[in-house]
Formats: structure tokens, sequence, C-alpha cells
């Protein structure tokens, strides 16, 4: 690999890591579209910023931008809390008007400026190495190094020491109140960081990248944990591997490094989705299913226990007798034998011991509706397990 590969592939990791810490927070407070509003609503700021330095390099910069974005998010919620529209009807409201004034202040007043519009929303990291830094004339390595080094060291820092706070107020502002905490305080220094995120990544990668590795990540970890430091992990780690991959995956395709990454987290995000263990679709798909067998299992166990006539009893009319199809009855059948639950002599079906205690079991629950009784009813007897 040359440097300049090396330098690309940091510098989007490096973004990566610094999106997913804010974007965590940002996906567990329901709140991930206002980090799309927040990458278009900071142009203005951008633009204001310029016409005080003149300098399209100037930290300062960042710092505009970052008012900005607050600003975005205080008149969005300012908006939603009238109560007459909700808070997706506020950010398709503010996030568009900052950004067409943007656009207008650039129109009038900057026209002379390069503004590249593609590289400013799609970001091109293959030409983040050659804006270089240099301190008393020596070259310390890419500006988008620097700046997004900086931002995410003062992130993890800010994340260490208010991390109890950050987490009581994202879960339960009421508890966080009562302990002191102030949620209001929190809420915008969580938008501050990730507005001086978005504005320090905005020039290496662009505004949907951004995006992207502000959201996909941590949607993508919450599938798979409920614990939060495992999930600012994950997240972390499936930023990573989705900007190193999709640079691969550019390379390869001669395609943009941006949209490639940006794919490479939506192929992680759809592969959890569908096959997460617990809570991907094929997952629940499957344990509905399993418990619509239950249900008819607990049905057929009852069938057996109130009724002691053979004929009812007889395997080939349970059709007539509870009203089933004949592969139900099938699958019925075959779980109740795996279980132990019946045996079968001469086409008659009758309950074993464990299949009587079983059955009294969930007599006593839909008796007393208390679902841990099931629940623990269901693993004395490993159903579906074996």
């Amino acid at each position: 690999m040359t440097s300049a590969q090396i330098e690309i592939q940091l510098i989007a990791c490096i973004v990566a890591i610094a999106c997913a810490i804010p974007g965590v927070f940002l996906v567990l407070r329901k709140m991930a579209l206002i980090s799309d509003a927040i990458s278009h609503a900071i142009l203005p700021g951008i633009v204001v910023g310029f016409f005080v330095t003149h300098d399209l390099s100037s930290p300062l910069l960042i710092i505009f931008a970052a008012f900005t974005g607050i600003l975005t998010v205080f008149l969005v919620e300012f908006i939603q809390k009238t109560g007459l529209v909700k808070e997706d009807t506020a950010i398709g409201l503010i996030f568009p008007a900052l950004f067409s004034i943007g656009v207008i202040l650039i129109a009038q007043n900057a026209n002379d400026v390069h503004l590249d519009i593609d590289a400013v929303l799609l970001g091109e990291l293959a030409f983040a190495p050659f804006d270089r830094l240099e301190l008393f004339g020596t070259d310390v390595g890419p500006k988008s190094l620097w700046v997004i080094g900086t931002i995410l060291i003062i992130t993890l820092s800010l994340l260490i020491t208010f991390f109890k706070e950050l987490k009581v107020s994202t879960f339960d502002a009421g508890l966080a109140s009562a302990l002191g905490f102030s949620p209001v305080v929190l809420h915008y220094g969580l938008m501050t960081v990730a507005s001086v995120t978005t504005v320090g990544a905005f020039d290496a990668v662009g505004a949907i990248l951004v995006v992207a590795l502000t959201i996909a990540p941590a949607a993508t970890a919450y599938l798979l944990t409920k614990d939060l430091k495992k999930m600012l992990f994950l997240s972390v780690g499936l930023g990573v591997f989705s900007a190193i991959s999709g640079y691969w995956l550019a390379h390869g395709l001669d395609a943009s490094i941006a949209g490639s990454i940006a794919s490479m987290l939506g192929v992680v995000f759809l592969s959890v989705f569908l096959f997460a263990p617990s809570t991907g679709m094929i997952s629940v798909m499957y344990k509905q299913q399993r418990q619509k067998i239950e249900v008819l299992l607990l049905t057929f166990l009852l069938h057996l226990k109130n009724h002691k006539e053979k004929k009812e009893r007889h395997v080939n009319h349970l059709g007539e007798h509870i009203n089933w199809q004949k592969s139900q009855a099938k699958s019925v059948l075959e779980l109740a034998l795996k279980n132990n639950m019946i045996v079968i002599n001469d086409d008659i079906a009758s309950l074993t011991e464990k299949g009587n205690v079983f059955t009294e079991n969930a007599i006593n629950y839909i008796t007393d509706h208390s679902e841990e009784a099931i629940e623990e009813m269901k693993k004395d007897f490993f159903l579906f397990r074996g």
C-alpha cells in the first residue's frame, strides 16, 4: 500500500469512530434524523465564518458551523414543543430553510469562491491526503486527519468524563434531574459534539457519509445488544470495518470511496437486520412461528386432558375434533412426542405423566394470568430443546 492509501483509510476510520460515539446517543434518544438536519443546516454557518475570516481553512469555520448546528436543534425543538407539528416535520421545515439560506449567501456574495457541491455532499476521500498541514515548515500529515483526530480526542474525553450523566439522562431525564444533572445542558452538549464532528468530517467525507457513519453503525449495534458500553464498542467496530472494507470495494470497482463506504454500511446493517440471533427478522419470524406451535400444542394437550373417549383422541381425527389442517396436526404431534408429552398406541394419543403435569401448570397459568409462571414452566419442561 502507498502512504496515500494508508492515510485515506486512517482518515476514514477516525471519522467513523468520531461519528459513531455521538451517533449511539442520537439513536437511543430517537433523534437520528437530527444528524441529517445538522449536516445540511451548518452550511450558512460555514459561509458566515468564511465572510468573517476570508479563509476556508480557518478553524473559526468550525465554531460558526457548530453554532448553526445548535441553532438548528433549538429551532426544531422550539417548533416541536408548540405541539402543532411532530419532530420529523419540524426537522423537515428547518434544515431545508437553513441550507437554502447558505446557498443564497454563496450565490449572492461568494460566486468567486470554489465550492464543489458534489464534493460537499458526497465527499471525496481520495483528495484528503493532498491537503497537507505544515508546522514550522514541516509536513505533519493530512489536515483532515489532524482536525478530525483532535475532535475525536475531545469527544472521547467528554464521553469518559460525563458517561454516567449521559447514560442516565438518555434513559431517564426525570431521574437525571432528581440526581442533580441537567438534562438540558447534557442535551445541548451532545448536540454541540454532533455539530462539531459533522463540521470536522464535512470536508473530508461529505454530508451524506457523515450521516451514514453517525447512524448506521449505531442502529446496527442496537440490534445486537442493549448494553450501552457494548453498543458503543460495537458501533465503533462496525464503523471502522465498513470504512476499511468500503475503501477496498471502491479500489476494486474504481468507484467513489464515500459511496462504497456508505454501501458497506448498508450491507452490514441489512445482514444484521436479517440474521441477528435474537432481533433479526428471520429470528423474529422463527420465534413467532414457534409461539404459534406452542399455542397449538397447549390446545392439543388440553383437548386430551378433557376428553377420555378414544374417538376424540384418535390421531387421524384431530382435524375433525380441533379443526386443524393435516400439516398443523402433524407438527403438533411431532412436538408433543419429541418433548415426551404424549404416547401413541394404536393411533390413540394419551398424556404422559410429564404431559399431564405440563397441562395442569398451563391451566394454572391461564387461571392466574402469570407471564412469569408460563416462562418458568417452559424452561422446566425444555420445550423446543433436545
